[in-house]
């Protein structure tokens, strides 16, 4: 091909690329116009892959940033702090941090202990509920509190849907519940292509906690 044909042939994928990206844009714009509604929203976390946790604390991030306070309750996790953790308390005045389990529950193998810390947890997640100071509450792992019946899934949406109106909110864990998943604004499902602990590799440090 010569030089004058490939430059044609360039000219021609760069006008189609620019036809496509206009009607897009069009599309986009026509959608843009009619999401005006602001409210707060609930987002939830879920699948087996990794990454519901590490999304949700980007968001408190996100959050901070725009000078929002942010209430984080940690269900199941609590055993070991993480880097999360250890972040976030840097903050006292912005992130009110409470890690409220004591472990993976086939290290606690105690169900009556991990329904009484899911309890407390969830009255911690309550006063952030009701609390329109707070713009953004993280609820890190209750879909494994409400798997398990640790809670009751009821008064865990009635408490979620009473909230105040601006207020956001972030569920993580697997298995989240279809009742859960009904009432929310925007769902994702991590989903696992592969994973390094498969090939023998230890969770470590600013990658895994």
């Amino acid at each position: 091909m010569s030089t004058t044909q490939e430059q044609i042939a360039a000219d021609n994928i760069n006008t189609r690329h620019q036809r496509r990206m206009e009607r897009k844009k069009a599309l986009m714009d026509d959608k843009i116009q009619s999401a005006q509604r602001e409210t707060g929203v609930l987002l939830v976390h879920t699948g087996n892959g990794k990454g519901k946790s590490s999304s949700a604390f980007g968001m408190v991030m996100r959050a901070m940033g725009h000078g929002m306070k942010v209430g984080v309750v940690q269900f199941i996790k609590g055993a070991m702090s993480t880097g999360e953790e250890i972040f976030l308390r840097r903050f006292p005045e912005e992130v009110q941090f409470h890690a409220m389990g004591e472990g993976y529950t086939w290290e606690t193998q105690n169900r009556e202990r991990d329904i009484e810390k899911a309890q407390l947890a969830w009255e911690q997640a309550k006063q952030f509920l009701s609390d329109p100071a707070i713009g953004l509450v993280v609820l890190d792992e209750l879909n494994i509190a409400l798997k398990y019946h640790y809670l009751d899934i009821s008064t865990v949406i009635a408490d979620i849907d009473a909230r105040p109106e601006m207020q956001h909110v972030v569920v993580t864990g697997r298995g989240a519940l279809p009742e859960i998943i009904a009432i929310a604004d925007t769902v994702t499902e991590m989903n696992v292509v592969k994973h390094a602990f498969k090939e023998g590799i230890v969770a470590q440090a600013g990658i895994e906690w």
